[in-house]
């Protein structure tokens, strides 16, 4: 399928674009303040929605699943994060504001839908919020405490299938787990137990030499592994695995592209990562039968 150029209208730089479930939506942040809802098919692309609520730059939009409604959540600079309710078509209201973060709220990630409507988010404050709604229509809140003190950059829900759930017997409770990267130049795992949220790896992953800047953790199909790409200021893309639970994670570096890497994405089936760096390139990775990740091609922007 050819490219397509999307004319956002946004006064301001573009940080983030998400696309909904059935591929069919976009919504895109901006340091405008604002949120723009984008429609989109083969031939072209209209303005549904434009939302207004943040004070400062909107940094990162995430829809939720489908069985929830038309739900949408956006987190910005004003350490504020909104959920976005579409009642009447393209009618969007505010439906909840969180205002828990005393900094810049700079990633959220809704939970796999089989945990429910579950919303993580990492701030400059250091802490991870995470809010979970309640049958009533409240919200409960949980939180991990200075995370990353320095402040946390990113966060990335684990697959809610257990790992070697397809090989296992049985069907496993759904594993309710995150991974975060901050500012102190580590990614981390956490899991919640009993109603805490406890750190899952020791020590924190640590190879990167400065920020991370985004961490994803793989689709895996209930297979035994699991995986989490993680991208730094320092150029690299490092792909942590563990084979069981409880095991050590071993990092592997896919690959230092000499420019600070912004973001990484995984396929829906977790064999092909979307890696964009500073040289304004997004170019696409798959790992080999041997374990090395090559390059398979460079999208054209």
């Amino acid at each position: 399928m050819p490219g397509q150029k999307i004319e956002t209208s946004h006064q301001d730089v573009v940080h983030d674009v998400a696309m909904d479930y059935y591929g069919k939506r976009l919504a895109t942040a901006s340091s405008d303040n604002t949120i723009k809802i984008i429609g989109v098919n083969n031939s072209g692309s209209q303005h549904l929605a434009t939302l207004t609520g943040h004070q400062e730059p909107v940094w990162q939009v995430a829809w939720a699943h489908p069985k929830f409604g038309s739900l949408l959540a956006s987190c910005s600079y004003d350490g504020k994060v909104i959920i976005w309710k579409e009642g009447n078509q393209n009618d969007w209201i505010q439906s909840e504001a969180f205002d828990d973060h005393k900094a810049s709220v700079n990633s959220i990630a809704w939970a796999p839908h089989e945990l429910g409507l579950c919303l993580a988010c990492g701030s400059s404050d250091g802490n991870i919020s995470v809010f979970t709604a309640r049958p009533d229509g409240g919200w409960d809140k949980s939180r991990i405490d200075q995370a990353h003190p320095v402040g946390v950059t990113s966060v990335s829900w684990s697959p809610s299938t257990a790992p070697g759930a397809l090989v296992g017997s049985g069907l496993l409770d759904p594993v309710q787990k995150l991974a975060s990267g901050g500012c102190d130049n580590t990614v981390k795992v956490w899991k919640f137990d009993n109603g805490v949220w406890r750190m899952d790896c020791f020590p924190a992953l640590n190879m990167h030499t400065d920020w991370v800047r985004d961490v994803a953790w793989a689709p895996n199909l209930g297979l035994p592994k699991s995986t989490i790409a993680s991208a730094s200021q320092d150029g690299k893309v490092i792909i942590w695995s563990t084979v069981k639970e409880g095991d050590k994670w071993d990092g592997k570096v896919l690959k230092d592209l000499g420019t600070p890497i912004w973001r990484v994405s995984w396929s829906l089936t977790g064999n092909i990562l979307a890696v964009a760096d500073g040289n304004n390139n997004v170019t696409l990775w798959k790992e080999a039968v041997d374990g090395e990740w090559q390059q398979v091609t460079t999208v054209d922007s």
